[in-house]
């Protein structure tokens, strides 16, 4: 019995540092970053792993038309912000969500999910808050690697998406 437990307790060891070993090897080619947006007390941030074009066709290809996709790489991209918000003009609440999106040609389907802390490839559609399309843009010069920012217009923070040759911006309004 005690033969067993040592060789289970080993088994599980090693499977635990594989876990975290494949974790921190995907984090070298996609690496962790972050986007913080503050503007008085508004505060909006997005936490996301960031792949790299490496001469691939991005979009279409890699990540296909009309399906669904992390918005980034490895762990889910996450979102929060400390108010409550309309998102192209449908209201979410404040709080944290994860940030998948279905990229189409000429709009993308952008969606707040409550589930967080999951790998990027599970999604459960049965825990969306809201769903919004936003169109695409073109970009001049291609984004090697997939970034987050920021831009503000007037009372609209837009989350701008970039990569390779697209670009869309969701639009953030505080509400009163």
């Amino acid at each position: 019995m005690q033969k067993i437990l040592i060789i289970s307790g080993i088994v599980i060891s090693v499977i635990i540092i594989v876990i975290f070993g494949l974790r921190i090897y995907t984090k070298s080619f996609s690496p962790e970053d972050q986007a913080l947006y503050k503007d008085g007390d508004r505060v909006i941030e997005v936490n996301y792993c960031r792949p790299s074009k490496n001469e691939r066709e991005i979009f279409g290809e890699l990540i296909p038309y009309g399906k669904i996709w992390r918005t980034g790489a490895n762990e889910a991209t996450t979102i929060s912000f400390n108010d409550d918000y309309l998102v192209s003009g449908k209201p979410i609440n404040a709080g944290k969500y994860s940030l998948f999106s279905i990229p189409g040609k000429d709009e993308w389907t952008v969606i707040f999910n409550e589930q967080t802390g999951q790998w990027g490839t599970i999604y459960n559609e049965g825990r969306d808050v809201l769903r919004v399309k936003v169109k695409t843009e073109t970009t001049d010069i291609p984004v090697q690697k997939f970034t987050v920012e920021y831009e503000k217009k007037n009372d609209t923070v837009f989350v701008v998406l970039m990569w390779d040759d697209v670009r869309v911006k969701v639009p953030m309004v505080e509400m009163d």
